[in-house]
């Protein structure tokens, strides 16, 4: 008698699935309670991962054919380089700047095509002291946006790079509101979203939601799920992200908001191909905990129809 037919699996063709550092609990490019990079790039090729984003600017190795061969000798290949960048802070343009040409070197050189742009928080991110005003001025509005423009325009002449924007918590670039203000204050060819389906829904958006209305301006996507208990804890307590993460806020599929599944079928809609990538926040973590998490989120993004199958063009 023949096996009853399993259920129809859609695969999502135009998406694929890579994982981060920030999964293994990277969040700086030194920290004694960070593994080295090599338990992190051999444990990612352990959970079936190929494609990875390079994280915290000095955690991998920055020379480029060091990099290289250290993801040759594991069968890995770069997603897109994370920089971090103060753009609404005219005074910080050439610090941003020369941090944004580091990484962007190095992500070009490793055959990427993104950049991710995380602004700062306004907590510190250890103490959860407020650094600096959460909200900014019409002026900083304006002057971000054309600073984003000035910088993803530099990116794409000189590096052939897109610049994705991603909103975080504890930054000026958090809430729905804030993250439509920014689309609406940059231009679509130089300025873009990497949606960070855990951070807008840590700042109370609708993730489904912007990607129906401002699907083409989703460049690159960053997927994971936040602990509605937790995210009450948020509100009720005033914790900064950074304690936030220490009480699990970030939480493993099926649990969690948003539904991956929901948001994989959304993203399948799109006439775009994009990367989505794994970032799970960790930090600080026991070594043992991130591998056994890899692979049940791989699992399950797979039976939503997501992989990691190799796309040569993924270029938005």
């Amino acid at each position: 008698m023949a096996p009853a037919p399993g259920p129809l699996r859609t695969i999502a063709g135009n998406l694929c699935l890579g994982s981060a550092p920030d999964s293994w609990g990277i969040w700086f490019p030194e920290d004694e309670q960070q593994v080295p990079y090599t338990r992190f790039l051999d444990e990612l090729a352990t959970a079936g991962y190929e494609w990875l984003e390079l994280g915290p600017y000095g955690y991998l190795p920055t020379d480029a054919q060091r990099l290289k061969e250290e993801l040759d000798a594991r069968g890995l290949q770069v997603s897109g380089g994370t920089a971090f960048g103060a753009l609404h802070r005219p005074g910080a343009w050439d610090e941003t700047l020369a941090h944004v040409r580091q990484v962007a070197a190095l992500t070009a050189a490793a055959g990427a095509h993104h950049l991710v742009l995380i602004p700062p928080m306004y907590r510190d991110e250890k103490t959860g002291a407020f650094t600096e005003s959460p909200e900014l001025t019409a002026e900083q509005w304006a002057g971000f946006g054309r600073s984003a423009d000035r910088l993803g325009r530099l990116l794409l002449d000189e590096y052939d790079i897109r610049l994705v924007i991603h909103p975080h918590a504890d930054s000026h670039i958090q809430t729905q509101p804030e993250i439509e203000r920014l689309l609406g204050e940059s231009d679509s060819r130089y300025t873009n979203l990497c949606l960070d389906t855990g951070h807008v829904a840590y700042g109370g958006g609708d993730n489904l939601d912007l990607i129906h209305r401002f699907g083409e301006r989703v460049g690159y996507v960053h997927i994971k799920q936040m602990d509605p208990e937790v995210l009450a804890q948020v509100a009720a307590e005033d914790l900064s992200f950074g304690e936030a993460v220490k009480r699990g806020v970030c939480v493993s599929p099926p649990a969690g908001v948003p539904n991956p599944a929901d948001v994989v079928a959304e993203l399948a809609r799109l006439d775009a191909e994009l990367f989505v990538i794994v970032e799970q926040d960790l930090y600080p973590c026991a070594p043992e905990v991130p591998l056994p998490i890899a692979v049940n989120t791989r699992e399950h993004l797979a039976g939503c129809g997501l992989t990691g199958t190799r796309r040569p063009h993924l270029h938005r």
